[in-house]
């Protein structure tokens, strides 16, 4: 095994848990993005059904993230802590998405959204 791939676990242990956990629920709320609001783009010609197969199969990966990034977020913060971080990753996911993929404009709304979110990150952390 080479000495890169054997220092890896040491080196995921130094990295803060609220970072790691972060980490992996960006990449978790990706998926849950493309699956929850991806068909409307691509599969509007399709049955239902068949945007729901797409979807649950994206959504497998979703999971397959998000379950371990609330396992090592819990060794740390407590579960507000987490679902107030998650909330706010979800925002900052799928603003991109709605201006880059979806291709609808960007509105003054998002940015009161997300100081709101602001103020819930600051009252969940601040004890």
């Amino acid at each position: 095994m080479p000495a890169w791939l054997q220092a890896l676990p040491a080196t995921v242990h130094t990295v803060p848990v609220w970072l790691q956990s972060a980490f992996l629920l960006t990449l978790s709320n990706v998926f849950m993005t493309f699956a929850w609001y991806g068909h409307l783009k691509g599969l509007q010609a399709r049955p239902w059904f068949y945007a729901a197969l797409i979807s649950w199969g994206i959504a497998f990966f979703e999971y397959m993230l998000q379950v371990p990034a609330n396992r090592i977020g819990a060794t740390a913060l407590s579960l507000p802590q987490l679902k107030i971080m998650q909330e706010v990753i979800t925002l900052l996911v799928f603003v991109p998405f709605v201006v880059l993929y979806m291709k609808q404009p960007i509105k003054l709304d998002y940015l009161w959204a997300a100081l709101c979110m602001l103020g819930a990150v600051y009252f969940i952390f601040r004890s």
